[in-house]
């Protein structure tokens, strides 16, 4: 299977549309240095790369984590008390990600 895309460079996430891709700019995150990614929407995506360059600092630590904190201040602040605080992870912004739960 081959995919083609028209779409802008990564390095130009801000032309990306929020509505079709999810756009990290600048993560900051254990070995991530201020990496900037758009990653579509509604598709199955595969992170790859060597040992230590990053795939659990993105998918777990960056993605993951600004999921759970988006689903936790959804919920009543009679809830919150009862969840620990989660910190934002360390990027310029997240656009276009969903609340998140791990199952």
């Amino acid at each position: 299977m081959t995919y083609t895309t028209t779409a802008p460079a990564p390095a130009d996430v801000d032309l990306y549309d929020p509505r079709q891709f999810i756009i990290i700019k600048n993560a900051r995150v254990n070995n991530l240095q201020n990496l900037s990614v758009a990653i579509p929407r509604n598709q199955l995506v595969v992170v790859t790369g060597l040992s230590g360059s990053g795939k659990s600092s993105l998918a777990f630590n960056t993605l993951y984590a600004e999921g759970q904190r988006m689903y936790v201040e959804s919920l009543s602040s009679y809830a919150r008390q009862f969840l620990g605080r989660m910190d934002k992870p360390d990027v310029d912004y997240i656009k276009g990600i969903s609340p998140a739960i791990a199952i």
